[in-house]
Formats: structure tokens, C-alpha cells, sequence
């Protein structure tokens, strides 16, 4: 095993070297603070990685992501949402009794607790989706009060999976005022979600194909982001051995903000702001490029502007 060496205070430390599932190199230093008593100063996690893990790897200047080895242009072409999900749960991919069994188990646990729909009354009209899903989440934990966190992994990432849907379909139609409508087995999860958000009592809602495709493409593409923000908070969370339901809704609080997951948001509202203006978008650029505005031009990688 190849070593790097520290020299500090005129003292050398050796510390194993290790390569990465795509060649990167990291440098172990779990026994430093041991041998030396320093620690290491990394505030945003920039430099360090907290685990070993071959689920995801991503480098956002080369413009590379890759799930479990697979690039995400090839399982976006040739690949559903679900069967991505079972790619990263299992490490690989499906073959079609597989993918019709996890699809029936998806399914089987879509809906929530009816005692939930009376949370989702509790809240203000006014309520962010966002806030709503990860009291939801959290609230997994009291109805599943049976499960600690080494049991039944598996069926509880099925339940998140399967139920965040309905949750955020629910979070939506609190949100509009209007009925919730409840899952259907009969269509695919991505349509599942759709008709939740736009279906009403009064008429028939039909999935349009082309929207369901691109929300496919659409989750596939945001399933999993190696060590960010929300999945480094789970890991946090989860360490303490709280329950899996309570470690997403921590990670599901750190997706809110707006340097996250919330960014988002900010694209639309964005994007809204300069459909009002006529859809000056030069308008808009040129401000990006001006160093004595204050605005920013959400979404976009802004290197060499």
C-alpha cells in the first residue's frame, strides 16, 4: 500500500493512500488525530470524503455522473426512474422479474396513513411544500415505531420511496386548495405523481406522455448526488441510530435551502420574473456580467462570465 507523509512540527506521519471506484485518490486520515493530536480543517466538506461508497460519482467541471459504474446519458436513454432506484438500492440493474417486483412493492405502499391528511389541515394555507413533506417524513417514525435503524432498511426505503409521491402530491393539493386525490397501481409512478397533483373528482385526468417522460428523466438525473449537503446530513443524523424516516427528514430540511436543493426554486422564480419582463433575458445576462449588480443568474455555472 502506497503512503503520503505529513511532516508536522518536524515530525513525519504516514497515512495510507487509497484509490476510488473511478481512480480518484484519497488519503486516510482516521488515524491521525491518534498519533498526532491535529485535526484536520475542511469547513464545507470541499476536500473530504466521510465514507467509502461506489453508489455515485460525479465530477461537475467534466460534466460526469455516474450511478453504480453506469454513465447517467445511458440509464436517461434506456432506463425508468424505478429501475435507477433499484440500481442504486441493489447495485444493479433489474431484470424484469426483479423490476416487477419492486414495482408491485412500490405500489402496495404509495398510500399514508389517513391520519396524515388531518397533519396536512394543520398547516397554513401558506405552508411551504417542502416543510410539509419533511414533517411527513418525520412523522413515518410514529407510524412505524417498530423499526430502529439496523431493521428493515430495505422495506423502509421502499416505504419513502413509494409514499414521498403521495406526500408531495398531498403537500401540493393543500397548497391549491383542492381535493387529494389518491394513488393508482395501475399506472407508473412518474404518471402516479402526475394525476395526484392534477387529477380532480369532477373530471377524467389523462397522464400526457411527453410531460411523464421528461419527469422520468427529470428524477433520474436528481437521484443521487454523491456527498452533498443533504445526503452528508443523513449520514449525520443517522449516526446516532435514529430511525431512517428521521435521518431523510433531516436531509430533507438541509434540500430546502436555497444553496441546495432549494436553488430550484429560485431558477423558477427567476425565470418568472423575466417572463414578466417582456423575456428580456439579454436584460438579464449582462446583469450576470455586471460585477456591480447584485444579480444572480440561477441555475447556470457561471465560470468565465
Amino acid at each position: 500500500m502506497e503512503h503520503a507523509k505529513l511532516i508536522l512540527k518536524d515530525k513525519e506521519y504516514s497515512l495510507p493512500l487509497f484509490e476510488g471506484s473511478e481512480g480518484e485518490i484519497g488519503i486516510d486520515i482516521t488515524k491521525l488525530r491518534d498519533q498526532s493530536g491535529a485535526i484536520t480543517y475542511d469547513p464545507g466538506y470541499g476536500n473530504t470524503g466521510s465514507c467509502k461508497s461506489a453508489v455515485t460519482f460525479i465530477d461537475g467541471d467534466k460534466g460526469i455522473l455516474h450511478y453504480r459504474g453506469y454513465p447517467i446519458e445511458e440509464l436517461a436513454a434506456k432506463s425508468s426512474f424505478i429501475e435507477v432506484c433499484y440500481l442504486l438500492i441493489y447495485g444493479k440493474l433489474p431484470n424484469q422479474s426483479e423490476l416487477e417486483g419492486f414495482k408491485h412493492d412500490l405500489s402496495n405502499h404509495s398510500l399514508i396513513n389517513e391520519d396524515m391528511k388531518k397533519m396536512y389541515e394543520a398547516f397554513p394555507p401558506t405552508a411551504h411544500p417542502m416543510c410539509m413533506i419533511g414533517s411527513m417524513i418525520m412523522s413515518l417514525s410514529a407510524f412505524y415505531p417498530e423499526n430502529g435503524w439496523k431493521t428493515d432498511l430495505e422495506l423502509n426505503s421502499i416505504r419513502i420511496i413509494a409514499k414521498i409521491k403521495t406526500m408531495a402530491a398531498f403537500a401540493y393539493k393543500r397548497l391549491v386548495g383542492l381535493p387529494y386525490v389518491y394513488p393508482r397501481n395501475n399506472l407508473s409512478y412518474v404518471a402516479d405523481l402526475l394525476h395526484m397533483l392534477h387529477a380532480v373528482p369532477t373530471e377524467e385526468y389523462e397522464v400526457n406522455p411527453i410531460i411523464e417522460d421528461a419527469l422520468d428523466k427529470v428524477l433520474i438525473l436528481h437521484a443521487d448526488h454523491e456527498q452533498n449537503c443533504s445526503a452528508s446530513t443523513v449520514r449525520i443524523a443517522g449516526s446516532s441510530h435514529t430511525s431512517l424516516f428521521s435521518s431523510i427528514a433531516a436531509g430533507v430540511s438541509a434540500l430546502w435551502g436555497g444553496l441546495h436543493g432549494g436553488a430550484n426554486q429560485e431558477v423558477i422564480e427567476m425565470l418568472e420574473h423575466i417572463r414578466q419582463d417582456n423575456c428580456d433575458y439579454k436584460k438579464y445576462v449582462n446583469l450576470a456580467k455586471d460585477k456591480n449588480s447584485n444579480f444572480k443568474l440561477m441555475g447556470f455555472w457561471s465560470q468565465g462570465i
